[in-house]
């Protein structure tokens, strides 16, 4: 015992003596981009001042800097100064920030207004309604998250995840294939691991945090840049390289799995390079998926983003994710509550995905830029399934039961021309074209006859297409600063697909009134549009004898959003918001004859129904909703996170009568909280706790009619009380407690931790589903108590 105490103080005394680390940066003017020369720079709450001064090009490093959070002040005549807090400074990794200042509204001589950079306000100034921005450290601090973006969005009011072991964004009631996902300004297919056809999460995440920038996240009314969406939208950025020093990382999780990063300069113009590979760490080992699956998941993904800095011709850029993935799930080692498979089954999935841009940005003078992107995108998505018969007898037998090859591919060119007309008046316009090519086979046997009596049902192919389609999406949007409280954006966006020729104007607008300095009242408006789910529009439906897609043909969905807010700041780094929303919604997809059924209740799981043909655009539904924020940003010591959102989420289909959507939990309520502790004789180092508890309304489901499901010989729902019955209430809490250890050595830090999940093991349903081996209906719940963990050395 007394040789444990021995090494433990050994260990502590090693990385006791105080070690400084480095802030660097870029400052720019807000509305235009441009560098701002000679901004000043202070280091607060520090013994002895310090203070720099940026250069041409807006850059700026600060040497010595005490480990720990920091804070700095920056200032620039004519603009307002602010204060950025809670600087995560280490030795083992560089600080690099990218900064906005804002032009004084009356174009003072001298700074008049300090204001306070926190999270809750998005970097797209556009966005005057439900958004906030996030950056790392929020993906990887929150405990249960699995550094996983997609879950750091779960915690944000107005937001909800399904169930545990996928990570889809219901936002505000909406199917999670109403989302929009974008890296470094374009749109890009499901950036999951285990992604299926047509839907936006997945299982394990592809977007490595420590890739990530400060991004936006946006849940209604987005500004008129976005489009073909209907749900939220993901705006992520990769960060650049450090431009004057090499750095790595190396980590390991049981989530994140085994994970190397370098970066450093790059060429002689400011340039760098940033690379991060990953490998399932659960692949390594062999462990198995989790709940009850001992299937291994494999999976790899490699970012990249390489910047070429300032040259004659403007500034150039190459990005790109590589991600792959694959899981065999045997029936002979399948338990009958997992998750994802059946013990009469053989099941297996690979999955890809792929990001490639080349980013171009020249400036035109010091007030307007063109940005322009061209990039190449592809997920594809392979399942086949054996399913075996008379199983455990001598009569056994296996056939092919199920497969589906699907490939997407897009060709994208975005252009955007940005101007600062005056210190009150910004505009942008631009256009965002997408060629879509498309392959795809379904083929099932689940629900067929036997047609060709050979004694086992029909191999029917339901999809079998090579296709290709454009869209495009044309947009103008400003920013008014009418007087110094009242602020207007407002703006067009169009879409035209060439698949239904079919050409739609959204006027989207938002206004802001600051009441007084620390009070706030928004208005916003958006009218959306968004093409039905694709694995919908090419089903095969048999007219006549010939094989008709009898879907392509269907309208956009239709979504008009109005939210209304009211911000306040309590007090220092303590924030509150409220928000009330409405989104009607019509244009959806519906059977043509009388039916529950509804293309809004699609997108809850891996599938789409393969059945659903000849549908019309006489759907309709509705969200509705009151949510709010209560944010204690990281202040002395601790912070604090508690939103919850209230709200009614139906839908008719062509029935006529009103139904619960499946996303219709009807509150949704997470509180967050974590505290630092420093530790060592110079305080440098850090033990950290972080908690959440999360709780929401139970999931409706459609009850199974156990009769006709034993006479069938599979699953038949009670498609008459479609989403009529509910799961208990979910509920989960979470820990996690590390430790961060700055070394004595120069550019050498540790960080451990240790995030147990679920800790009450509580049973939160995840499916019931007819099982045909026991002719009964069975409960499956989700993933229970689950440890988590993870080392990060960087040097």
């Amino acid at each position: 015992m007394k040789r444990i105490v021995f090494i433990i103080a050994l260990l502590f005394a090693s990385f006791a003596e105080a070690q400084t680390g480095i802030i660097k940066g870029v400052v720019v003017d807000k509305q235009s981009e441009s560098p701002l020369e000679g901004a000043t720079i202070e280091l607060l709450n520090t013994e002895i001042a310090t203070g720099v001064i940026t250069d041409f090009d807006g850059r700026f490093t600060i040497i010595d800097v005490p480990v720990g959070r920091q804070a700095i002040r920056v200032s620039y005549i004519g603009y307002e100064s602010t204060t950025i807090p809670n600087i995560v400074v280490t030795t083992g990794k560089d600080v690099s920030l990218n900064i906005s200042l804002l032009e004084s509204f009356n174009q003072l001589d001298e700074v008049v207004l300090t204001t306070e950079t926190t999270k809750d306000r998005p970097l797209n100034k556009a966005a005057t309604v439900s958004a906030r921005q996030f950056g790392l450290e929020e993906v990887t601090r929150f405990s249960g998250g699995r550094s996983d973006v997609g879950r750091l969005a779960a915690n944000f009011a107005g937001v909800s995840t399904p169930d545990d072991s996928r990570n889809d964004i219901v936002v505000r009631g909406n199917s999670p294939v109403g989302l929009l996902w974008r890296v470094e300004g374009i749109p890009i297919p499901n950036p999951n691991h285990f992604a299926a056809f047509g839907t936006t999460g997945g299982p394990v995440s592809a977007i490595n945090p420590n890739m990530l920038k400060n991004s936006d996240f946006i849940t209604s009314a987005f500004p008129a840049e976005y489009g073909n969406a209907l749900g939220g939208v993901f705006d992520l950025g990769f960060r650049k390289g450090n431009v004057d020093d090499y750095e790595y990382t190396a980590q390991a999780g049981a989530f994140t799995g085994i994970e190397a990063t370098a970066e450093g300069p790059m060429g002689k113009n400011n340039g760098s390079f940033l690379i991060a590979a990953r490998y399932s760490l659960v692949g390594l080992i062999g462990a198995g998926a989790g709940g009850a699956s001992t299937a291994v998941p494999n999976y790899t993904d490699v970012s990249f983003n390489l910047n070429f800095g300032k040259g004659k011709l403007g500034n150039f850029s190459l990005f790109g994710i590589l991600a792959t993935s694959d899981i065999e799930f045997l029936g002979d080692e399948i338990d009958e509550n997992d998750l994802f498979a059946s013990e009469d089954e053989d099941l297996f999935v690979e999955s890809r995905f792929g990001v490639l841009g080349l980013k171009h940005q020249v400036s035109f003078g010091d007030n307007s830029y063109l940005r322009t992107i061209l990039g190449g995108s592809l997920s594809q998505s392979q399942i086949n399934s054996d399913r075996y018969f008379n199983l455990d007898t001598p009569e056994e037998r296996v056939i092919p039961f199920f497969d589906t090859d699907d490939l997407e591919s897009r060709l994208t060119v975005s252009t955007l021309f940005n101007s600062k007309i005056s210190n009150r008046v910004t505009l942008r316009t631009g256009v965002l074209l997408e060629n879509f090519g498309l392959e795809s086979v379904l083929r099932d046997r689940e629900e067929q006859p036997d047609n060709d009596g050979d004694g086992d049902p029909d191999l029917t192919v339901f999809r079998d297409i090579d296709e290709s389609f454009a869209i495009v999406q044309p947009y103008i949007q400003g920013r008014f600063r009418l007087t110094e409280k009242l602020t207007l954006n407002t703006g067009l966006h169009s879409v035209y697909s060439s698949l239904n020729e079919q050409f739609v104007f959204e006027p989207r607008a938002g206004v802001k009134y600051n009441l007084t300095n620390s009070q706030s009242l928004s208005f916003g408006y958006g009218l959306h549009h968004q093409p039905a789910p694709l694995p919908l529009l090419f089903l095969n439906e048999n007219v006549n004898g010939q094989e008709v897609q009898t879907n392509r043909d269907l309208d956009f969905v239709r979504s008009m959003h109005y939210v209304l807010g009211y911000d306040i700041k309590i007090a220092p780094s303590w924030r509150g918001k409220v928000e009330v929303y409405y989104q009607d919604i019509d244009n959806a997809a519906v059977e043509s004859f009388p039916s529950s059924y509804s293309s809004l209740t699609e997108g809850a799981d891996f599938a789409f129904d393969n059945d659903r043909v000849s549908l019309v655009n006489e759907g309709t539904g509705f969200n509705r909703g009151i949510e709010f924020t209560l944010e204690k940003f990281f202040s002395k010591g601790y912070y604090g996170l508690l939103t919850g959102s209230f709200f009614e989420s139906r839908y008719e289909g062509s029935d006529g009568i009103e139904r619960n959507t499946p996303f219709n939990n009807g509150y949704v309520v997470n509180f967050l909280t974590g505290r630092e502790f420093k530790i060592g004789v110079s305080g440098r180092n850090v033990f950290f706790v972080d908690t959440r508890l999360a709780t929401s309304g139970g999931q409706y489901f459609t009850p199974i009619d156990l009769e006709a499901s034993q006479f069938a010989g599979f699953e038949v729902q009670r498609e008459d009380l479609a989403f009529s019955e509910r799961f208990d209430d979910y509920f989960r809490w979470d820990v996690k407690f590390g430790i961060r250890l700055n070394s004595k050595e120069k550019k050498r830090s540790h960080q451990f931790y240790v995030d147990l999940q679920n800790v009450t093991n509580n049973e939160n349903a995840f499916v019931r589903r007819y099982n045909r081996l026991t002719n009964s209906v069975d409960q499956v719940d989700q993933i229970g108590f689950f440890p988590d963990f993870g080392y990060k050395f960087q040097f």
